[in-house]
């Protein structure tokens, strides 16, 4: 009985730094054009992937949001064209958010087409959107370390001096953000409170559902982030040179959507 202890007690660090991993299941061909962003729709089939393709932070008119379907065949670059360096995506009913650069676009999916454009006053690298269950839309700028509120398509500054800020989640009341070197929570109250502290910039956020986070940092990395601070590293592409930037999550499948940048593809990954 003792020897067993003592295997057990030997294997614990082992059997909980494996507890979760990630099964590819598909990539795309290299031909996805530097995508930021992915947002499952779940009633279609398809994901929106937001296309920069050309300068992150560069108004070309290159940009737009792209259409993939679930397993990775069907892709449409032409859906949205014409906007600049678009990245995260929101969605709240029938329109789609794009944060891009200095504004935010919002898209009519039913037409497919650019309905407006709010612009957001002080902004110069709009990055991630969320939106809650009202309609309210936040967006972060990650050159000024700002989250900016968006109702009646009137955009306020809600948070400031968080450095590097990019991830936004919306659950509930509570808004959860990645700034450069922690995960956040603010209160409806706007009190702030520490999650956990990552050590690196963190781009994409997605709950799994039970308090705990899938976290990227765009040079290539994917952790498992616990309630309780503690994170675990799935995923490690930096050597590939491919990045992991702002992951989609269906959590009834467990598949994950990662948008790889540099690497202009899109893959999909199951969470074990």
């Amino acid at each position: 009985m003792k020897q067993f202890i003592a295997l057990l007690m030997g294997c614990m660090p082992l059997c909980l730094s494996a507890q979760h991993s990630l099964v590819k299941l598909w990539q795309t061909d290299t031909v996805v054009a530097i995508p930021e962003s992915v947002l499952p729709d779940y009633a279609k089939k398809l994901l929106y992937v937001s296309l920069i393709d050309g300068g992150g932070w560069v108004a070309d008119g290159k940009g737009g949001v792209a259409t993939l379907s679930f397993d990775g065949k069907k892709y449409d670059s032409l859906w949205i064209t014409g906007l600049n360096a678009p990245k995260g995506l929101g969605r709240f009913g029938n329109h789609l958010y794009a944060a891009d650069i200095s504004e935010v676009v919002v898209i009519d999916i039913k037409k497919g087409k650019v309905e407006k454009k709010i612009p957001v006053a002080g902004a110069t690298g709009l990055n991630d959107i969320t939106v809650d269950d009202k309609g309210i839309v936040y967006v972060s700028d990650s050159r000024t370390g700002k989250v900016h509120r968006i109702e009646n398509d009137m955009a306020t500054v809600y948070l400031e001096n968080q450095k590097g800020v990019n991830g936004l989640k919306a659950i509930g009341k509570d808004l959860y953000l990645l700034n450069s070197t922690s995960l956040v929570k603010a209160d409806q109250q706007k009190n702030l409170s520490t999650v956990a502290e990552l050590g690196f910039g963190g781009d994409g956020l997605e709950p799994v559902g039970n308090g705990d986070f899938l976290v990227t940092s765009w040079s290539g990395y994917i952790y498992y982030v616990y309630a309780d601070g503690k994170k675990e590293l799935l995923l490690d592409t930096h050597l590939e040179k491919k990045n992991t930037a702002d992951i989609g999550y269906d959590s009834a499948s467990h598949i994950l959507y990662v948008p790889t940048f540099n690497g202009k593809s899109v893959a999909a990954y199951r969470l074990n």
